[in-house]
This record gives C-alpha cells, structure tokens and sequence, in this order.
C-alpha cells in the first residue's frame, strides 16, 4: 500500500500540472465559500448595530407614548392621542418604587438665530431626568434644576452640532439666542454622540425645560401634555415588574375600566432588543442558507472536473495498479485531490469573501463583521463539500480494471 505522504504528493503535482482544469473547479468554491462570508458579515454587522443602537438607548428603559387606542372599531397608532401629562410622569417617580428616574418630553421644531446666524433644528422640552434616563454629559455650563421647571425659565442647553453652527468653536455658554423670536440664555453645551445607526445627527438639538416648551414655545391641545415619558428602572431584573406598575398606574389615573383599551403604549426596550437580535439571527441564518447553495454548485462542480479527471487518466490509473497501486490506494488518490482542490478554494474564498464584505460595507454604508466562526464554517464546509462530491469520482476510480484501463486510448 502506497503511503499517505506519497499519495499527497501524487495528487498535489497532478492539480498543478492541470491548472485551468484545477483553476475551474475551485472557481465554485471560492464564490460559494467567498459568498457565505459576505452574507454572514452583513448579518454580524446588523447585529453589532443593533445592539450599539440599543445600548446608547439603555435596555433597563420603558418608553411610553400616548395613543392605541380603540375609536369606532379603529384603533388608532401611538402618539395620535393626547393621552399623557407631566403629572403622569411625576406620579410614575413618587409611586413606582421599581422605578429609578424618569424624563418626560414635549417635543417640537423652531428657528434658532443668534445674531446674523440662523439653523433649524428639534427642540426638545425636557425633564431634570434627561442626564440619567439617557446618560448625557455636558461638555460646558450646568444642568436643568427643579427651580428652572417650577418657573419656566427662558433657559437652553444646546447641541454640538447648533452650537458649532451658531457659534463657531466659542463657547456659547451665557450668551442670549432666539427660539421662536424669544429670548432664551444658554446654559450648556451637550457631549457630542454623533449620528445614530439610522442616520441622524443625536448633536442637532436643542434642549429647554419642559414647562417652558409648553407655556412659552408650542401650543397644547391638552393642558400639561408630553409627548412622551422614558422611565429608567432601577435594574434589567426589574423590567417585568416595572411595566406591569407602570400600566397599572396610568390606567388608574386615566381612569380606564377593565372593558377598554389603553390609551397609552409601553414598549419595553429590552424586550425590543432581544426581538431584534432574533430577527438579525434569523436574517444571518437565512442569508448564509442562501449563499451556501453557490457552494453546493461549487461541489457539483469539482464532481464534474473530477469526473473528467478520472476518464482523461484512465490510462494513468492503469499504470499505477499495474506496478501495485490497489483500489484503495486510486480512490485516495483522487478524495485527497478533490480535498485539495476544495480547500484550496476555501482559503481563496475566505480572502474573497472578506475583501467583498469591506466592498459592500463601503458601498452600502453599512458595518460588517467578519466573525472567527464564519471563517471556520465557511472553510470547514467547503471541505466537507469537497470531499462528499469527490467521493462518487473517486470510486468511480477505483473501479477502473487495470488491464482495461492499460488499453484505453
């Protein structure tokens, strides 16, 4: 029996002295392997942003906002409906005791001028809370405190972004700007967060006391509305429990019967996390379920040259049983060859694949991430497939006569 070592050396200068032959085999599986990487890239990388996303906005946070509730048979989105006040949001804090801190907000958009400079932006109407509930830090300048809600005072923490476009790279603090042609001095400038995973700019804002936005700034179909209330809970382990007081408490206060709807919603971002992260795992799995079939064909391939490989050099095998090759030895012959060709193919895929992951991140504008386990997936697999499909050829083979094969021409 001929040894391992031998055989490796036959099989290996038999693909390089064929190398079109070899090249069109391996083409296959260096698309499908190349193609499952890619895949499974886009697929990390929407799940890296996603939860990036979900981190900046805190998994231990309820969000409510007014509407969902049923008119005429029709029910009607969230933040259709009025439904929610300060006193709402204050009465969270005192009677919620899974509750850590709370921001209710009123929001809007205006006109900021400040001398011969002007810029359109959000203006956020906001609780002391807002620093805790969305971990936001001052660059310059001081906080909201409970004196500016209580009076409604004529005060605005700006920004990054409004800051530069107003003020250049001086500081704006104490200076005087105009919202809405009122007055109002700033008091502090926002870190900057720069833009969110879907695009927008978290510095281009603008932040007042949310008294001052109801009385002063935008009008209120309903005396003390918000537009919303973002509670912070005191631990993740809380989150179940938080809700459920939460619910209870604003259906007491808005008096509604057990025979109606709530006219308000509660999404729980931790639940809308690990909703997200199984949707990007069922995306991965399905994209990387997609791109194996080119690999599939690639093995279909390698089946088809080896196949070629096998009647081109019957005359070949005849030779090497003649001077005492067996079966067995012929049938390892052409497995190790179809071994090396696939994984050969593999590595030129995993190269391919993470050179098209970067292609289609800068094309699209979109994160991938080439994960280790990809890697070893992709490359493993193209093995496997290399082999399976070799085995057929391989046999094939095998079973060549070897006086028969000696005639062949």
């Amino acid at each position: 029996m001929i040894s391992f070592t031998e055989t490796c050396r036959v099989s290996f200068r038999a693909i390089v002295s064929n190398k079109m032959r070899s090249g069109l085999a391996m083409l296959g599986i260096v698309i499908g392997v190349g193609a499952v990487i890619a895949m499974l890239a886009l697929g990390a990388g929407a799940t890296v942003q996603i939860k990036s996303v979900m981190s900046s906005m805190g998994s231990n946070l309820l969000v409510i906002r007014p509407g969902t509730v049923t008119s005429g048979g029709i029910r009607i989105g969230a933040g259709s409906v009025p439904s929610l006040t300060l006193d709402d949001a204050k009465a969270i804090k005192a009677e919620c005791p899974s509750v850590e801190e709370i921001l209710a907000q009123f929001n809007g958009s205006a006109q900021i001028v400040y001398g011969n400079q002007n810029w359109s932006t959000q203006v956020a109407g906001v609780t002391v809370g807002v620093f805790v509930v969305n971990d936001w830090k001052l660059t310059s300048g001081r906080p909201f405190t409970d004196q500016d809600m209580r009076s409604a005072t004529k005060v605005a923490i700006l920004g990054s972004t409004v800051a530069r476009e107003l003020f250049g790279y001086s500081d704006p603090v104490g200076e005087i700007i105009r919202i809405k042609k009122i007055p109002f001095q700033v008091i502090g400038v926002l870190e900057s967060k720069g833009e969110s995973s879907w695009g927008r700019d978290q510095d281009d804002i603008v932040m007042v006391p949310v008294t001052t936005a109801q009385k002063r700034l935008f009008g209120m179909p309903r005396p003390n509305m918000v537009s919303s209330i973002t509670v912070k809970v005191k631990s993740e382990d809380l989150m179940a429990v938080a809700q459920e007081e939460v619910t209870l408490l604003l259906r007491q206060r808005h008096k509604i019967t057990s025979f109606q709807d709530d006219d308000f919603t509660v999404r729980n971002m931790a639940q809308a996390m690990e909703a997200a992260q199984q949707s990007t795992k069922v995306m991965s799995l399905l994209l990387g379920s997609i791109a194996s079939v080119s690999l599939l064909v690639g093995g279909i391939g390698i089946m088809n040259v080896m196949l070629v490989s096998v009647t081109e050099r019957t005359r070949e095998i005849g030779i090497r049983m003649a001077v005492g090759a067996t079966s067995k030895d012929i049938m390892l012959q052409f497995l190790v060859e179809s071994g090396m060709l696939s994984m050969t193919g593999g590595f030129a895929g995993v190269l391919f694949g993470t050179i098209l992951s970067r292609i289609l991140s800068g094309a699209f504008e979109w994160q991938t991430v080439v994960l280790p386990g990809s890697i070893a997936l992709a490359f493993g697999f193209s093995a496997l497939v290399g082999i399976v499909f070799g085995l057929y050829p391989a046999y094939k083979a095998s079973l060549l006569n070897p006086i028969e094969a000696l005639r062949y021409e």
